[in-house]
């Protein structure tokens, strides 16, 4: 990774924007580069290879509950039938419950309503009484984790994700301190915290120094190398244009797509074959084959925790230009070619347009199993067997 301007070499609803059919066919090459995997910070400071941690969490976990032991009620904000929405939550879950966990979802469907919550209210704890957890997991802070303190005396953790406890543009001011306090006092209830990056970890009030820092993991069973013709084929594309990757989400605002389009534009002088592919409420089956159709991801959020979207274009060789924000710098540590810079669009532009004119894939997955799903989930069963081990 490198910052600034110099590079280094070696759900999501969308059509493209303009001139699909126009897309020129390209050969994609993959570097071969082995390196290392570096250390990560782990909670209670100082770093620690991934491998050697999980593996010491997964030998303390035999003397500990066993997985089929444990009853968790899952809570997500959102509708169940949007599955696109807190896709990364869903998977956690989904992955708990391969490796023996039962594990309820429970889709908090309304947040801002005060006799909808109320509702709600009576709804989970009939699921209580029925499902008999042995903890509830929030898997959001503001009014979601500030919902399951009040509702139940279950043993209670929460996972903070980005803008539960990061400032944002997509909401007004009072609502976003409103949301970010419940997110603190929701914290003196939970039994454990986990943060998915060191910075949301600094950001809490009380109860910091036990969080851990746990990133949302990526399934290396969907997310993986393509050749981007056969996946421009797939998805019916044409072969022509230049494709950047924009994860837009359901925040235009806080995503600043302003910023990025002016990017577009900027490199479209020199490269005028090229589209922006902003991603929006797409099927997240799809969203592989869209990260290798393209040719670049494009990020330039004003806030985030750690970027998901990140992690899944690493592990598709999907080249990386990227705002300095949340644990980026980090995940980009010697991927190439990637960009880190600063958030204007000359900037931006020129990092797109080297990175484009090279047509490279990145190293990206070579860091992918540090990344992956089973580690990361792995480490949040931990936390059940130690909180379900108390009781």
């Amino acid at each position: 990774m490198v910052q600034d301007t110099s590079l280094r070499h070696s759900g999501r609803d969308h059509e493209p924007c303009r001139h699909l059919d126009r897309h020129m066919n390209r050969s994609v090459s993959t570097p071969d580069i082995s390196e290392e995997m570096r250390d990560i910070p782990e909670a209670g400071g100082g770093s620690v290879s991934l491998g050697s941690r999980v593996e010491e969490e997964i030998s303390a976990c035999s003397s500990r509950v066993a997985p089929h032991m444990i009853r968790v009620l899952s809570v997500i904000p959102g509708e169940r039938h949007d599955r696109s929405s807190m896709v990364f939550a869903r998977r956690q879950m989904a992955a708990l419950e391969q490796r023996g966990v039962t594990v309820e979802n429970f889709f908090l469907t309304s947040r801002t309503s005060l006799k909808a919550l109320l509702a709600e209210a009576g709804r989970f704890r009939k699921v209580i009484r029925h499902f008999d957890p042995h903890l509830v997991h929030a898997h959001y802070g503001t009014v979601t984790a500030f919902f399951c303190a009040l509702a139940t005396t279950r043993p209670l953790i929460i996972s903070y994700r980005g803008s539960d406890l990061n400032p944002t543009s997509d909401i007004g001011r009072v609502r976003s301190l409103s949301g970010r306090f419940l997110s603190q006092v929701a914290a003196l209830r939970a039994r454990q915290i986990i943060c998915v990056s060191r910075e949301l970890k600094d950001r809490l009030w009380l109860g910091s120094r036990s969080a851990s820092i746990i990133f949302d993991g990526v399934d290396l069973s969907l997310f993986r190398p393509m050749a981007r013709e056969e996946a421009r084929r797939r998805l019916g594309w044409s072969q022509d244009t230049k494709l950047v990757f924009f994860n837009l989400g359901g925040r235009p605002a806080g995503k600043r797509l302003h910023l990025a389009e002016g990017a577009i534009a900027y490199a479209r002088q020199t490269i005028p074959d090229l589209d922006l592919v902003p991603v929006s409420k797409v099927d997240p089956e799809k969203i592989p084959l869209y990260m290798n159709a393209c040719d670049c991801l494009l990020l330039t959020s004003d806030w985030e925790g750690s970027p998901t979207v990140v992690k899944e274009a690493l592990a598709c060789n999907l080249p990386v230009v990227s705002v300095d924000v949340g644990d980026v710098k980090d995940l980009l540590g010697n991927v190439q070619p990637s960009w880190v810079g600063p958030a204007d669009v000359e900037s931006i532009g020129n990092a797109l347009i080297e990175i484009l004119q090279a047509e490279s894939r990145s190293n990206g997955h070579m860091r992918a199993d540090e990344m992956s799903e089973r580690r990361t989930t792995s480490r949040v069963l931990a936390l059940y067997q130690e909180v379900v081990g108390k009781k």
